[in-house]
């Protein structure tokens, strides 16, 4: 008896298991067994994520009027391992839903103690060291870096913000080798234009960040259905872009007024920039002396010394 308790446990935790939901779509689905405090807790954060997202559990709870410990049974109530991963989903939605005006609010109680420069340089390498520690898998990373090494194209799409990222990797990556395809991302119809005959044999990459591009959701789930292999650089495993991904790189952001850290983002584009030239070494050195007389032939970069 023991036994099949247990197996009906794990077998009722498959069924209504929410690993891949976001913490809105988490609070829905489990709503109907929370207590009267988790109810009053789960309207709060639903109306207030933008004040939640850094705030203490026991500032949380004084905050929605019900006691610290509720606030670490509602995590766990949520299937996180805790409050610390629960205050983390809250800042996804942050990121996520919140609108400009929003964020401005936001930033403006963030930096208003602390100096801003020094909060967001602080602010960028905790989310390096975030990165770094459960952030891009290595394998996904290598997987990624042969998928490029390997395709017949490479298209590369970032809107918005993420356009200066893929603008960047296309940048170098036409330095070492042909059919690099930076996409416009323009309009939704201008993008699939521009990747209608992709196939099997080509690579995608989409780039997007909160608030994430609808337009670099579609191309990949089109280049996907054509039976191109996709990546996806993005900032945790709940982005709408990781559905349609063969490789998942995983790098952390953060909101900042207007403006979105992309610091992260940027270093795992360095590295696989890097990975891709020590790949293809000796074409690589060609290439770059080919390039090197032509700048020097046209006098392209200022050698005079102040």
């Amino acid at each position: 008896m023991e036994y099949y308790e247990i197996y009906l446990i794990l077998q009722n935790r498959w069924k209504n298991r929410v690993e891949h939901l976001n913490l809105l779509q988490r609070i829905e689905k489990k709503s109907s067994e929370f207590s009267k405090g988790q109810r009053r807790l789960a309207q709060y954060i639903t109306e207030n994520y933008d004040i939640a997202a850094y705030l203490t559990a026991s500032k949380l709870g004084k905050e929605a009027g019900v006691s610290e410990s509720t606030v670490v049974r509602f995590a766990y109530q949520l299937d996180y391992e805790g409050y610390p991963e629960l205050q983390k989903a809250i800042q996804v939605i942050v990121k996520t839903n919140s609108n400009s005006i929003q964020r401005m609010s936001l930033s403006s109680k963030r930096y208003q103690e602390k100096g801003v420069l020094k909060s967001i340089l602080y602010t960028d390498s905790e989310r390096l060291r975030d990165t770094i520690q459960s952030g891009v898998d290595e394998e996904e990373f290598n997987r990624s870096v042969m998928l490029i090494n390997d395709a017949r194209r490479l298209y590369i799409l970032g809107a918005r913000s993420a356009a200066y990222l893929a603008g960047l990797m296309g940048y170098y990556f036409k330095m070492m080798f042909d059919n690099v395809i930076i996409v416009d991302a323009n309009s939704t119809s201008e993008t699939l234009e521009q990747i209608y005959d992709i196939s099997d044999k080509d690579v995608m990459m989409g780039i997007t960040f909160p608030r994430y591009s609808k337009r670099t959701i579609c191309a990949l789930q089109y280049a996907k259905n054509h039976g191109a292999k996709t990546i996806a650089l993005t900032d945790n495993m709940q982005s709408p872009i990781v559905e349609y991904a063969d490789c998942k790189l995983i790098a952390k952001s953060d909101v900042m007024t207007i403006v979105d850290s992309l610091v992260c983002p940027l270093s795992v584009v360095n590295a696989m920039v890097t990975s891709i030239a020590l790949l293809r070494k000796d074409d690589v050195e060609k290439r770059l002396m080919a390039l090197e007389e032509l700048w020097n032939e046209y006098d392209v970069y200022n050698r005079s010394l102040l």
